[in-house]
């Protein structure tokens, strides 16, 4: 935290009395938590999945849906043993894993909670996939779940929607260190151990979507693939074709490249997913 390094941004700022470019100091923010019934049928289960939401994040993407929590920082400082208290408190309301969602920017705090506490439920690191190797070394042996999307190929196309050019430069190795060191393992239906790569369509950009898969499939091995269809406009964005949700010929033109490239695994997610409903309220 002192020079910190853990995201690709490469701050090397003390964030201990400043804030890196995730927007966050040292001390680890909190939005909501709670048993989150929306994700993938082997994360979310029959009780929900015991999600917690970070403030701030390593990208800054203009499209993002949790905008109040990662650029707003709508939430509440917690300490290390609060946030273990946290894993307590959804691991006995039923939850069937712990969540974590945004969580880079608050590594060091979440091992800390994690050595406080460990639940018994499966833990999953829910990422932008922005990643660093050296980052998800020190995490490995406390996650056993991986949920990383994988955005775009292009660096001009990341850098306009995130801010970032080296965004697949880092994204597409640290998923295929979280497939190599996560062989998946499900139990009734639910998944205890693995991947599942995440890539959400955005308007006017399915020359990337075809593009991601062609590079993702020779890694994927026995990981799932979650083919997202719920992008919806929050604000009036800079650039047009973000004001609009995909259209059905976008998203049929998707699922045919999947189906086209073999893929084993796949969620494909239904367009009633496109709804401001879906997104939490941010009431911690």
């Amino acid at each position: 935290m002192t020079y910190c390094t853990l995201c690709p941004n490469d701050c090397r700022v003390d964030r201990q009395t400043s804030i890196g470019r995730c927007s966050v100091g040292s001390d680890v923010r909190i939005a909501k938590y709670y048993l989150h019934p929306f994700e993938e049928p082997v994360v979310s289960g029959k009780n929900g999945s015991g999600t917690v939401f970070f403030c701030g994040c390593s990208l800054k993407c203009k499209f993002c849906q949790n905008f109040e929590v990662s650029r707003n920082l709508t939430g509440k400082n917690i300490t290390p043993a609060c946030l273990a208290d946290i894993f307590k408190q959804l691991e006995d309301m039923g939850a069937e894993n712990i969540n974590l969602v945004t969580p880079t920017q608050f590594v060091d705090g979440i091992i800390r909670s994690l050595d406080i506490y460990r639940p018994k439920i499966p833990v999953c690191y829910n990422t932008h996939g922005y990643e660093k190797i050296q980052t998800l070394n020190r995490l490995n042996d406390y996650v056993d779940v991986y949920m990383p999307d994988l955005k775009y190929y292009s660096p001009a196309r990341s850098k306009r929607y995130s801010g970032v050019e080296n965004y697949f430069e880092f994204a597409l190795p640290a998923i295929e260190f979280m497939i190599n060191s996560k062989p998946k393992i499900e139990s009734g239906g639910m998944l205890k151990q693995g991947v599942i790569v995440r890539h959400l369509v955005l308007p006017q950009n399915v020359d990337q979507t075809r593009i991601i898969l062609e590079k993702l499939r020779p890694i994927i091995k026995d990981a799932y693939l979650s083919l997202m269809a719920q992008y919806t406009p929050i604000t009036k964005s800079e650039f047009p074709e973000l004001n609009r949700k995909i259209t059905v010929r976008e998203y049929r033109t998707a699922v045919n490249a999947v189906n086209a490239l073999k893929y084993e695994n796949v969620f494909i997610q239904e367009f009633s997913s496109q709804d401001k409903l879906y997104i939490p309220k941010w009431d911690y």
